[in-house]
């Protein structure tokens, strides 16, 4: 199994350079995922967008060697130098512009993050065992063993894939919003039609101050116990996310709507604010508490 492992490493890690090229060579956006990734800072833009460009063309380059029978050592050893190379770029780009863009694999933009370390070191890993093993071309171990190889490749393409943030919204997004709408059904049972919830909420200290952010109508909603959630699209410090409103479903208290902001991309809670008591027992809003884990002590999005 570790020599048919290894034999299909150059067609996995072919296949993902050839997709990084294109994005770099003839994506729409090239030259701005150039100009806001980590090579603006020493190159200048300009010049980042040339070296981006270059970049893409040895990914296309030795992508097409590694696709194309048959792959020598040297452009084995190749492809695990490029991918050291790009570890160590997610380790400059991490340490001084945290905020940068990847510019990996699409042209959403997309900080490093902790998934895309893991990434460069799993194709760095699959270049050393082809590097290493030399099991001979790819397309004899497909010949040699198609059903195994066909699980390899899907294992391994959906690894690359579940460590990319850039495909997130491809597939995880969906399967987030798939699974809110399966565990909180849309409902009602209360007799309190949406439209009151919505104009309760409106009326809160809560809704005022994320009011801004705010650029949807009502995109979901759902009842859990005493409060029914109602959900907007928004956009938090220049990230897609969910406004998540808490609104007490039978009553009307719009000093008790709460709500939390929460990133469509990784699902974590970016802001909450809601309802608290102050000394002199009365209720007050809370100001935004960024990475807060819910919104308040209320009912927790789940999406």
């Amino acid at each position: 199994m570790i020599e048919l492992t290894a034999a299909l490493q150059p067609l996995l890690i072919g296949a993902v350079l050839i997709w990084s090229a294109r994005v770099k060579l003839i994506g729409r956006h090239a030259a701005v995922n150039a100009r806001r990734s980590a090579l603006a800072g020493p190159l200048g833009e300009q010049r980042a967008v040339t070296a981006y460009r270059l970049l893409g063309l040895v990914e296309l380059v030795l992508g097409t060697l590694l696709v194309l029978p048959p792959a020598s050592r040297a452009e084995l050893v190749a492809a695990t130098v490029l991918a050291a190379a790009f570890l160590g770029y997610l380790v400059y780009s991490r340490t001084t512009a945290p905020d940068a863009s990847c510019g990996c694999l699409s042209a959403q933009r997309t900080p490093v993050t902790a998934r895309s370390f893991v990434r460069a070191g799993v194709l760095l890993s699959g270049g050393l065992l082809a590097t290493v093993v030399d099991p001979g071309h790819w397309l004899d171990a497909v010949t040699a063993a198609p059903a195994g190889s066909l699980v390899v490749v899907l294992v391994g393409a959906a690894v690359v894939v579940a460590l990319s943030p850039e495909w997130d919204r491809a597939w995880l997004l969906p399967l987030r919003r798939l699974r809110a709408r399966l565990t909180h059904p849309l409902a009602g049972g209360t007799g309190v039609p949406l439209l009151a919830s919505v104009q309760q909420l409106q009326l809160s200290a809560a809704y005022r101050q994320v009011a801004a952010l705010i650029n949807s109508d009502v995109r979901d909603h759902w009842e859990e116990e005493d409060w029914r959630m109602v959900c907007y699209s928004a956009r938090y410090q220049g990230r897609p996310a969910t406004a998540v409103f808490a609104v007490p479903r039978s009553r009307h208290q719009p000093d008790e709507v709460r709500v939390a902001l929460v990133d469509d991309l990784t699902g974590t809670s970016l802001a909450a604010l809601g309802a608290t008591v102050d000394t002199a027992g009365r209720r007050r809003p809370d100001h935004p508490v960024p990475g807060a884990g819910s919104a308040t002590t209320g009912p927790a999005y789940a999406g």
